[in-house]
Protein backbone atom coordinates (compact mmCIF):
# COMPACT_ATOMS: atom_id res chain seq x y z
CA UNK A 1 0.00 0.00 0.00
CA UNK A 2 1.33 3.44 -0.91
CA UNK A 3 0.36 6.46 1.17
CA UNK A 4 1.01 10.19 0.76
CA UNK A 5 1.14 12.17 4.01
CA UNK A 6 0.45 15.87 3.41
CA UNK A 7 1.29 17.74 6.61
CA UNK A 8 3.02 21.10 7.11
CA UNK A 9 4.19 20.29 10.65
CA UNK A 10 7.58 18.63 10.17
CA UNK A 11 7.51 16.90 13.57
CA UNK A 12 4.06 15.38 13.01
CA UNK A 13 4.89 14.43 9.41
CA UNK A 14 8.01 12.62 10.62
CA UNK A 15 6.08 10.75 13.32
CA UNK A 16 3.36 9.71 10.86
CA UNK A 17 5.83 8.64 8.21
CA UNK A 18 7.93 6.54 10.57
CA UNK A 19 4.88 4.97 12.22
CA UNK A 20 3.14 4.06 8.94
CA UNK A 21 6.35 2.63 7.49
CA UNK A 22 6.62 0.44 10.59
CA UNK A 23 3.16 -0.86 9.62
CA UNK A 24 4.48 -1.94 6.23
CA UNK A 25 3.24 0.97 4.14
CA UNK A 26 5.25 2.80 1.50
CA UNK A 27 5.01 6.43 2.58
CA UNK A 28 5.87 9.68 0.80
CA UNK A 29 5.48 13.11 2.40
CA UNK A 30 4.62 16.61 1.23
CA UNK A 31 4.91 19.75 3.35
CA UNK A 32 2.47 21.92 1.37
CA UNK A 33 -0.29 21.69 -1.21
CA UNK A 34 1.93 22.49 -4.19
CA UNK A 35 4.39 19.72 -3.36
CA UNK A 36 1.50 17.31 -2.79
CA UNK A 37 -0.08 18.15 -6.16
CA UNK A 38 3.24 17.53 -7.91
CA UNK A 39 3.65 14.13 -6.25
CA UNK A 40 0.07 13.16 -7.05
CA UNK A 41 0.80 13.86 -10.71
CA UNK A 42 3.86 11.60 -10.63
CA UNK A 43 2.77 8.69 -8.41
CA UNK A 44 -0.26 6.52 -7.79
CA UNK A 45 -1.36 6.45 -4.13
CA UNK A 46 -3.90 4.25 -2.40
CA UNK A 47 -4.59 6.78 0.37
CA UNK A 48 -3.74 10.44 0.97
CA UNK A 49 -3.60 11.58 4.62
CA UNK A 50 -4.40 15.25 4.16
CA UNK A 51 -4.01 18.14 6.57
CA UNK A 52 -6.70 20.71 5.85
CA UNK A 53 -4.94 24.01 6.57
CA UNK A 54 -2.01 23.88 4.13
CA UNK A 55 0.19 26.54 2.56
CA UNK A 56 0.53 26.72 -1.22
CA UNK A 57 -2.71 25.00 -2.15
CA UNK A 58 -5.28 24.79 0.63
CA UNK A 59 -6.26 21.31 1.74
CA UNK A 60 -9.87 21.86 0.68
CA UNK A 61 -8.80 22.71 -2.86
CA UNK A 62 -6.39 19.79 -2.98
CA UNK A 63 -9.14 17.45 -1.76
CA UNK A 64 -11.39 18.55 -4.63
CA UNK A 65 -8.56 18.06 -7.11
CA UNK A 66 -8.02 14.51 -5.89
CA UNK A 67 -11.64 13.46 -5.69
CA UNK A 68 -12.50 14.91 -9.09
CA UNK A 69 -9.49 13.30 -10.80
CA UNK A 70 -9.57 10.26 -13.06
CA UNK A 71 -7.37 8.06 -10.86
CA UNK A 72 -9.41 7.88 -7.69
CA UNK A 73 -7.30 8.03 -4.53
CA UNK A 74 -8.96 7.72 -1.13
CA UNK A 75 -8.63 10.81 1.08
CA UNK A 76 -8.45 10.89 4.86
CA UNK A 77 -8.54 14.43 6.25
CA UNK A 78 -6.43 14.69 9.40
CA UNK A 79 -6.86 18.11 10.92
CA UNK A 80 -7.22 20.15 14.10
CA UNK A 81 -10.57 21.41 12.79
CA UNK A 82 -12.49 18.52 14.30
CA UNK A 83 -15.92 19.88 15.21
CA UNK A 84 -19.04 18.19 13.77
CA UNK A 85 -19.48 21.11 11.38
CA UNK A 86 -15.88 20.82 10.19
CA UNK A 87 -16.34 17.09 9.65
CA UNK A 88 -19.50 17.63 7.62
CA UNK A 89 -17.87 20.28 5.44
CA UNK A 90 -14.77 18.14 4.92
CA UNK A 91 -16.77 15.12 3.86
CA UNK A 92 -18.81 17.42 1.65
CA UNK A 93 -15.62 18.25 -0.26
CA UNK A 94 -15.31 14.59 -1.20
CA UNK A 95 -13.04 13.31 1.58
CA UNK A 96 -13.63 9.63 2.31
CA UNK A 97 -12.90 9.90 6.02
CA UNK A 98 -12.16 12.62 8.59
CA UNK A 99 -10.11 12.33 11.77
CA UNK A 100 -9.54 15.22 14.16
CA UNK A 101 -6.30 16.02 15.99
CA UNK A 102 -5.25 14.83 18.49
CA UNK A 103 -5.84 11.25 17.40
CA UNK A 104 -4.99 7.70 18.44
CA UNK A 105 -2.37 6.29 16.05
CA UNK A 106 -3.74 2.70 15.93
CA UNK A 107 -7.10 4.16 14.91
CA UNK A 108 -5.43 6.09 12.09
CA UNK A 109 -3.78 2.89 10.83
CA UNK A 110 -7.10 1.03 10.85
CA UNK A 111 -8.84 3.87 9.01
CA UNK A 112 -6.14 3.96 6.32
CA UNK A 113 -6.39 0.20 5.79
CA UNK A 114 -10.18 0.40 5.67
CA UNK A 115 -10.02 3.13 3.01
CA UNK A 116 -7.61 1.09 0.90
CA UNK A 117 -10.06 -1.82 0.96
CA UNK A 118 -12.85 0.48 -0.26
CA UNK A 119 -11.04 1.35 -3.48
CA UNK A 120 -12.93 0.16 -6.59
CA UNK A 121 -10.03 -2.11 -7.55
CA UNK A 122 -9.57 -3.54 -4.05
CA UNK A 123 -10.13 -7.26 -3.61
CA UNK A 124 -11.34 -9.38 -0.75
CA UNK A 125 -9.75 -8.68 2.62
CA UNK A 126 -8.15 -12.15 2.82
CA UNK A 127 -5.83 -12.77 -0.13
CA UNK A 128 -5.37 -16.41 -1.13
CA UNK A 129 -3.32 -18.33 -3.72
CA UNK A 130 -1.20 -21.49 -3.88
CA UNK A 131 -1.97 -22.41 -0.28
CA UNK A 132 -0.99 -18.94 0.95
CA UNK A 133 -3.41 -16.83 2.99
CA UNK A 134 -2.54 -13.21 3.75
CA UNK A 135 -4.61 -11.00 6.04
CA UNK A 136 -3.57 -7.33 5.59
CA UNK A 137 -5.57 -6.17 8.62
CA UNK A 138 -4.13 -8.66 11.11
CA UNK A 139 -0.73 -8.69 9.37
CA UNK A 140 -0.63 -12.48 9.25
CA UNK A 141 0.48 -14.94 6.56
CA UNK A 142 0.10 -18.71 6.48
CA UNK A 143 0.95 -21.37 3.93
CA UNK A 144 -0.95 -24.62 4.17
CA UNK A 145 -1.86 -23.64 7.72
CA UNK A 146 1.76 -22.90 8.72
CA UNK A 147 2.31 -19.45 10.21
CA UNK A 148 5.07 -17.46 8.49
CA UNK A 149 7.23 -14.82 10.16
CA UNK A 150 7.79 -12.17 7.48
CA UNK A 151 9.59 -8.85 7.68
CA UNK A 152 7.70 -5.66 6.86
CA UNK A 153 9.05 -5.54 3.29
CA UNK A 154 8.58 -9.27 2.69
CA UNK A 155 4.94 -8.90 3.75
CA UNK A 156 4.50 -5.87 1.50
CA UNK A 157 5.98 -7.63 -1.53
CA UNK A 158 3.79 -10.70 -1.04
CA UNK A 159 0.67 -8.55 -0.59
CA UNK A 160 1.46 -6.59 -3.78
CA UNK A 161 1.99 -9.79 -5.78
CA UNK A 162 -1.22 -11.35 -4.47
CA UNK A 163 -3.23 -8.25 -5.33
CA UNK A 164 -1.73 -8.14 -8.82
CA UNK A 165 -2.64 -11.76 -9.71
CA UNK A 166 -2.55 -13.09 -12.34
CA UNK A 167 -0.47 -10.24 -13.74
CA UNK A 168 3.27 -9.80 -13.33
CA UNK A 169 4.83 -7.00 -11.29
CA UNK A 170 8.20 -5.65 -12.35
CA UNK A 171 10.93 -4.84 -9.85
CA UNK A 172 10.20 -1.17 -10.53
CA UNK A 173 6.51 -1.72 -9.78
CA UNK A 174 7.35 -3.41 -6.50
CA UNK A 175 9.71 -0.59 -5.55
CA UNK A 176 6.91 1.91 -6.18
CA UNK A 177 4.29 0.02 -4.17
CA UNK A 178 6.32 -1.32 -1.25
CA UNK A 179 9.15 1.16 -0.77
CA UNK A 180 8.81 4.92 -1.42
CA UNK A 181 10.07 7.79 -3.54
CA UNK A 182 13.52 7.62 -1.98
CA UNK A 183 14.18 4.04 -3.12
CA UNK A 184 17.16 3.70 -5.45
CA UNK A 185 15.84 2.40 -8.81
CA UNK A 186 19.17 0.63 -9.37
CA UNK A 187 19.20 -1.20 -6.05
CA UNK A 188 18.94 -5.00 -5.80
CA UNK A 189 16.74 -4.80 -2.72
CA UNK A 190 13.74 -6.28 -4.56
CA UNK A 191 15.78 -9.30 -5.69
CA UNK A 192 17.12 -9.83 -2.18
CA UNK A 193 13.66 -9.50 -0.60
CA UNK A 194 12.12 -11.90 -3.14
CA UNK A 195 14.87 -14.42 -2.37
CA UNK A 196 14.20 -14.29 1.38
CA UNK A 197 10.46 -14.50 0.79
CA UNK A 198 10.81 -17.58 -1.41
CA UNK A 199 12.82 -19.37 1.26
CA UNK A 200 10.22 -18.63 3.91
CA UNK A 201 7.33 -19.71 1.68
CA UNK A 202 9.04 -23.04 1.02
CA UNK A 203 8.33 -25.66 -1.65
CA UNK A 204 6.74 -25.98 -4.10
CA UNK A 205 7.74 -22.48 -5.26
CA UNK A 206 5.02 -19.81 -5.03
CA UNK A 207 6.69 -16.89 -6.82
CA UNK A 208 7.79 -17.25 -10.43
CA UNK A 209 10.14 -14.96 -12.34
CA UNK A 210 10.14 -14.12 -16.05
CA UNK A 211 13.30 -12.24 -17.06
CA UNK A 212 12.54 -8.82 -18.47
CA UNK A 213 8.92 -9.02 -17.27
CA UNK A 214 8.85 -9.44 -13.51
CA UNK A 215 7.39 -11.57 -10.74
CA UNK A 216 4.05 -13.15 -10.06
CA UNK A 217 2.37 -15.61 -7.71
CA UNK A 218 1.39 -18.91 -9.28
CA UNK A 219 -2.27 -19.92 -8.96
Amino acid sequence: MRVLVVEDSRSLADVLTEGLRDQGMAVDTARDGLEAAAKLDLNAYDVVVLDRDLPGIHGDTLCRMITEGDNRTMVLMLTAAGSPGDRVSGLGLGADDYLGKPFHFPELVLRIRALARRQPAARARILRAAGVELDPLRRTVTRDGRQLDLSVKEFGVLEALLRAMPAFLSAEGLLEQVWDEHADPFTNTVTVTIGRLRRKLGDPPVITTTPGVGYRVGL
